[in-house]
């Protein structure tokens, strides 16, 4: 409802717009004939419908699709909110729409800006949009003290190396955003041969003109680099079957795609990092200079929608609730528990007795958290595409234990596993990831405490990996 009204009063502001200017000839009007026009024609884009909506199939991790029906300027913020609204899940900023390329095994989270339409004229008719979490991809904007650091070592930046590494990391980010001057990121990358199975190791340079390689070492002069890609004119992807598909070096290969209807592996420029944070930084880097303020501005948006909604929705207690008082029926007739410490004993005792009761059911997995009998590389693969941010994890059940279970978690972009195993005290069962040390009857307390608590983990655990069915 929000967005509807949104866009009608952007279309009625529009019809003001135009109604109040006056009417000018065109003084060339061979130019806007639909044959010799440079636009973009309806032809271009998929098929419309006759009330101006276009159909857009929108598919989730477990393989179930959501055909929906959008107008031409929806954009994948505008999507997402949507399918959040339809699939009757939490909106926290972390969904994302992805375009996806099985047949070359590439994966793209969109920009919160982008039109779908228009992002699904270039698509070929493999590709697709998945629905799913990326809590990385604002990352970057979240702790502007800290973030531009864990992202751009020193070295990589040519900025930080010219000044000695004394530039403060908020310095470093309004020199991202500044759209008149940019930090160079420089490093070596694996580049892999047009129409060969062969990687050389080359110095590569990203400034916002393009991304260039050096034919002499690493030198800089204009002579010795070569233009490997656009930045306007393409995109960056993650390649997700790079060891397989394109023989790569490492495991952290992403490439830059141009922005055509059709292309095939020849004309991707595929590269591969020595580790994750070097790919994290190229991939950053590359949005950055491609979008500049237009993405942190993407970032602030339901930030800044979160600030004003806050007005209204403080809970207000009716006066049903004001009324409530704790009630004890343990005896033939009830009474009023008027002893506050009483009242929450009795509370606390409830609330364990329906625990006890719903035990036998496990409840653990109706939890959002909790993915039953996936393998060890599955939960590799779904940490790493909801964006390897510290804290994310999942639960799962053991493969190599019946009876226990498995916490997975990222710290520092690695992820790392911790068995939970079940133990036994005066006939009642608990589980415990720390030998026993700490217990807890079921695993939904598990979850809480440590999201609460550090304990031995590295980390308290903040993002669930969540998977939807649309």
């Amino acid at each position: 409802m929000h967005i509807l009204a949104v866009r009608r009063l952007q279309e009625e502001e529009q019809q003001l717009r135009t109604s109040s200017l006056p009417a000018i000839p065109n003084p060339f009007p061979e130019l806007c004939s639909p044959t010799s026009s440079p636009v973009h024609s309806h032809g271009s884009l998929p098929q419309c419908q006759p009330s101006g909506k276009y159909i857009v199939k929108v598919f989730s991790e477990d393989g179930t699709g959501k055909v929906v029906e959008i107008p031409a300027d929806m954009t994948a913020r505008d999507l997402c909110q949507l399918l959040v609204y339809k699939s009757h899940c939490v909106d926290d900023n972390s969904w994302t729409l992805v375009e996806h390329h099985p047949l070359l095994g590439l994966d793209r989270c969109l920009e919160d800006h982008e039109l779908v339409v228009q992002v699904q004229a270039l698509m070929s008719s493999e590709g697709k949009f998945l629905f799913r979490k990326n809590y990385a991809k604002y990352e970057f904007f979240r702790n502007p003290l800290v973030s531009p650091t864990n992202f751009f070592p020193e070295q990589m930046v040519a900025w930080c190396q010219e000044t000695n590494g004394s530039i403060p990391p908020s310095q470093l980010l309004q020199k991202f955003l500044n759209s008149s001057g940019c930090p160079e990121i420089q490093g070596f990358l694996y580049l892999k041969d047009v129409g060969r199975k062969s990687w050389k190791k080359l110095y590569v340079f990203l400034r916002r003109s393009g991304l260039y390689f050096s034919i002499k070492g690493m030198s800089k002069e204009p002579r010795h680099l070569q233009l490997l890609a656009d930045l306007e004119d393409s995109n960056i992807f993650t390649v997700i079957t790079g060891k397989k598909l394109h023989n790569a070096p490492t495991d952290f290969e992403f490439c830059i795609k141009p922005n055509k209807v059709r292309s095939d592996f020849k004309e991707l420029r595929m590269m591969c990092a020595e580790d994750e944070q070097s790919r994290t930084c190229w991939m950053t880097a590359f949005r950055l200079l491609k979008y500049g303020i237009l993405l942190y501005q993407n970032y602030k948006i339901p930030q800044q929608r979160k600030t004003l909604l806050s007005h209204f929705s403080t809970p207000m207690r009716s006066v049903s609730e004001n009324s409530l008082v704790a009630m004890d029926f343990s005896g033939r007739i009830g009474r009023v528990i008027d002893n506050p410490v009483e009242a929450q004993s009795a509370a606390l005792e409830e609330g364990h007795a329906w625990r006890v009761s719903v035990e036998c059911i496990m409840i653990h997995r109706t939890q959002l958290w909790f993915h039953g009998r996936i393998t060890r590389e599955e939960s590799h693969k779904m940490i790493i595409q909801q964006g390897q941010v510290d804290g994310l994890f999942l639960l799962r059940d053991s493969q190599s234990n019946p009876k226990a279970f498995v916490l997975t978690m990222c710290h520092h972009q690695k992820i790392k596993h911790f068995q939970i195993l079940p133990c036994e005290e005066d006939g009642q069962i608990f589980f415990s990831l720390d030998d026993g040390s700490t217990k807890f009857s079921d695993l939904i307390q598990l979850v809480e405490f440590y999201q609460l608590n550090r304990g031995v983990l590295p980390c308290k655990l903040k993002h669930p990996c969540t998977v939807v069915a649309l």
